[in-house]
């Protein structure tokens, strides 16, 4: 089982942590400076599933990089995805550690670590031996041998069923922005992603070609669904915003369709939606932040 690269070590622990996992002997069916947990979670194999979300890609944990002397270049925008091959898991020397996306390594989480899909991204992982299947969310890098295609969580390769053998053969699917927004993902992925396809609009390529919403001079309020001090970031936001926005069922309060990116008091701020009064923009609000998964709050020009 292999371990990954680890945020605050230098890179000479890292390249030294990533030989020693690639080429440590196997010691029951898993790696001999790993294994599992000394006491585990009785009701692991019950534990729910990552529920998947549409995430901003965190930048610096998608940038090529380099390990055990192989060059490796991440997917930046979302695309469908799948691969089929042998999974691995790692376990309690990897527990507490930061991950690549500087998030905390939970081995009894659902999460898992792949070479280059986007960070985060959320997949499905089947094992066809026995039909089980688990969602989780790729935070991590690895695994780094040419005979493995992802590493799963402890908790996750105990719920397929592979935990015991060290590694398996899986199916893996990236799940889009479209199946989580629409909810397809619930339904096992939509005609689309089943051929490979992309479903997706693109997105704008730079801040210039992003749609603006005309706001009446009378429609003082907005929501707010994030705040950058970088341009960039807050443009890309912006830009998923927009997709996700644009998938939804159901009418929303105003019926906001766009995102819009403006700078307040020195910030960039993402805003939806233009409104007459705060008790409209509040329950706007409330549903955003159900259907974005992440804070929304009423914002006055």
């Amino acid at each position: 089982m292999l371990g990954t690269i680890h945020r605050g070590l230098t890179p000479i622990v890292c390249i030294a942590l990533l030989v020693a996992c690639g080429a440590a002997p196997k010691r029951g069916g898993y790696y001999a400076n790993d294994g599992p947990p000394d006491r585990a979670p009785a009701d692991l194999g019950e534990t729910p599933d990552a529920e998947p979300r549409v995430e901003p890609f965190l930048a610096r944990a998608n940038r090529p990089y380099t390990a055990l002397g192989r060059s490796y270049t991440p997917l930046t925008s979302d695309v469908p995805f799948r691969q089929k091959g042998s999974a691995s898991w790692y376990g309690k020397q990897f527990h507490g550690n930061r991950t690549a996306s500087g998030e905390i390594y939970d081995m009894f989480a659902m999460t898992a670590a792949h070479p280059t899909l986007p960070i985060p991204s959320y997949v499905r992982v089947v094992n066809p031996r026995n039909a089980k299947a688990v969602i989780v969310r790729v935070n991590d890098r690895g695994p780094f041998k040419h005979d493995r295609i992802i590493d799963l969580s402890y908790g996750a390769a105990t719920k397929l069923g592979i935990a015991g053998a060290g590694t398996g053969e899986v199916e893996v699917e990236r799940l889009t922005f479209t199946q989580i927004a629409s909810g397809d993902w619930r339904r096992g992925g939509g005609q689309a992603a089943r051929e490979g396809q992309n479903p997706m609009p693109s997105l704008p390529a730079s801040p210039s070609a992003m749609p603006t919403a005309a706001v009446s001079t009378s429609a003082r309020w907005s929501v707010q669904v994030g705040a950058f001090a970088d341009q960039a970031n807050a443009d890309e936001l912006a830009a998923r915003v927009a997709t996700i926005l644009g998938f939804a069922e159901g009418d929303l309060p105003g019926n906001p369709r766009e995102a819009r990116v403006e700078r307040h008091d020195n910030a960039f701020r993402v805003l939806v939606g233009a409104l007459p009064d705060r008790a409209s923009a509040l329950a706007l609000a409330l549903q955003l932040e159900r259907l974005l998964g992440r804070p929304a709050v009423p914002f006055s020009r």
